[in-house]
């Protein structure tokens, strides 16, 4: 019978790897007088299949950081942000880890092993227990550093000991050797990056695609070791090793079966009131919540990533105000940017004489629940039903640059621009666009969030919108939901107006107070901001500033 390798056996075959030492040709490691020879192997298929197991841990390492990427930006918003501190913490991390691991070369393949085991425990959980941070704890922003250190550092340990296990079935040159090893580790990082958009996410979901590329890494350890370096382990430690792994297994496979419970209790967390429908859809995560209000009425709201769109309770002082003084003149072809739910549709069908209304929305299924759920076709009076709504399904920044139509009104309802993929839509390029589909007497009302809480932003998206060449009257009403809220009125005459000519009572607003909502107290009037471009996204930054 063939003895194990002791760790002096192991150390002298790890120097032998060194720079300078003479290359050998029998793959049996050279041990002292008296001690047993390392364990023989297989070169060809034992080479094939670690190149195959460095090849699958990079497609493993690559999904934990692109989960953590995605979570941060569903929960928290500002892409560039989460990423920066996940990836720039996340290859710090790895650079210590592959240094730790320098003193374990000598046991290269037990210690292999502990890293997968580890790391398929930690980045299969990672967003759960992220999840979990920023739902009951409050805690994101520190359980993410954490995150992105452990599974940085123990994706980096995976190098050195790799290349000891490589060297240890061939010698080769140093530099031959991390070409061959960095070859499998970069071409198994392109089939995660591709995998975690276009199979785990859509198909699995954020938390149970992180389990189940945990069960694959450990899987990928595991076969490795027990496979091709097995004499390497004692037979107390290969059971060592075997308990540990059916803990991480059945963990991360409890954690799978228990994962839309645990994700229903987390978000229920953050909401007031009871959760009726939800959806991540492939560019937001849409709930609707119901529940009674104060006043003994049902109040059903609507959330796009956490952010509050609207409260059935007081929805129409919203979309009256940002509706009827844009459609005071000409309205007969209408185009709405945004307000996929319909409830600017309604405001804008009671006006018998338009005849065509645009709207333009990124997300279908926005689009299908507005039509079809009942909570919101009974608010917006199915308003996607009338055969005067033309519907389209695109990026507005994308669709403007192609529109061809004069409209003769423009209402923009976009989510508030504190998100990276929301700023372009606040720039002085969409508004240039924005203001040349305009018929030459036309009007665009933008909604531009709170002049209360965020004056910064409030003022910056109304410079922004000047410089399109459009002349801008800023006014405010009172939204209880929402508090104080702000809208922009665009028009080319140098002296805009607010007006109103309803086809019948409106229930918030009339001339008087329209004329009241232009009046702003003296700490809420023009900050004199900078406008926002796509190289320079001030508004994103003064938006995050306020909000958080």
């Amino acid at each position: 019978m063939q003895a194990n390798p002791s760790p002096s056996t192991l150390t002298a075959g790890a120097a032998a790897a060194e720079p300078g030492a003479a290359a050998v040709s029998d793959p049996a490691v050279a041990a002292g007088p008296g001690s047993a020879a390392a364990p023989e192997v297989p070169g060809r298929f034992a080479r094939i299949a670690l190149l195959l197991t460095v090849f699958v841990c990079a497609a493993c390492g690559l999904v934990y950081e692109l989960s953590l990427v995605t979570l941060g930006s569903y929960l928290i918003g500002d892409t560039a942000t989460q990423a920066s501190i996940t990836l720039s913490v996340m290859v710090c991390a790895m650079g210590v880890g592959a240094l730790a691991a320098k003193p374990l070369r000598h046991l290269a393949a037990p210690a292999f092993l502990a890293v997968e085991l580890a790391l398929a425990l930690v980045g299969g959980l990672s967003v759960l227990g992220l999840y979990a941070a920023y739902a009951w704890l409050n805690l994101y922003t520190a359980a993410l550093v954490l995150a992105s250190c452990v599974i940085g550092a123990l994706v980096g340990a995976e190098i050195p000991l790799l290349m000891e296990l490589l060297q240890r079935i061939r010698k080769q040159e140093a530099g031959s050797a991390v070409a061959d090893l960095f070859a499998a580790d970069y071409v198994g990082a392109l089939l995660g990056g591709l995998a975690f958009p276009f199979l785990l996410l859509p198909v699995f979901g954020q938390i149970r695609g992180s389990l189940i590329v945990g069960v694959v890494n450990a899987l990928a350890g595991l076969a490795l070791v027990f496979i091709w370096f097995r004499a390497d382990l004692a037979h107390l430690v290969k059971a060592t090793f075997a308990m540990i792994t059916l803990l991480v297994a059945g963990t991360l496979v409890c954690s799978y079966l228990y994962a839309d419970r645990f994700e229903a209790t987390a978000q229920q967390a953050l909401f007031a009131a009871p959760i009726v429908w939800q959806r991540q859809t492939e560019y937001q995560k849409i709930v609707l919540t119901e529940s009674i209000s104060p006043f003994g009425t049902q109040d059903t709201r609507l959330f796009l990533n956490g952010d509050l769109q609207f409260s059935s309770v007081d929805e129409y002082r919203y979309h009256e105000a940002m509706v009827h003084p844009a459609l005071a003149g000409n309205r007969q072809n209408v185009l709405v940017i945004g307000g996929g739910d319909g409830l600017a549709l309604r405001e804008i069908l009671k006006y018998p004489d338009v005849r065509t209304v645009t709207l333009v929305e990124l997300d279908p299924v926005m689009i299908e629940l507005a039509r079809t759920d009942s909570r919101l076709t009974g608010l917006n009076g199915n308003s996607f039903a009338d055969p005067r709504v033309r519907v389209v399904t695109a990026d507005a920044f994308t669709w403007l640059r192609t529109a061809g139509s004069d409209y003769d009104a423009v209402i923009i309802d976009l989510p508030d621009p504190d998100q990276t993929s929301i700023a372009k839509l606040y720039s002085t390029e969409f508004y240039a666009m924005a203001a040349r589909v305009l018929a030459p007497d036309a009007t665009m009302v933008v909604q531009a969030g709170s002049p209360f809480f965020a004056p910064h932003s409030y003022w910056c998206i109304a410079a922004t919108v000047r410089t399109s060449g459009l002349h801008v009257l800023p006014y405010h009403v009172d939204v209880p939901s929402f508090g104080d809220w702000g809208f922009l009125l665009a028009t080319r005459d140098p002296d805009p107006e607010l007006r109103l000519d309803p086809p019948g009572p409106l229930r918030s607003i009339d001339e008087t107070s329209l004329q009241a909502a232009t009046v702003f107290a003296p700490d809420r009037r023009d900050t004199g901001e900078e406008p926002s471009t796509l190289m320079h996204p001030v508004i994103l930054d003064l938006a995050r500033m306020e909000w958080v």
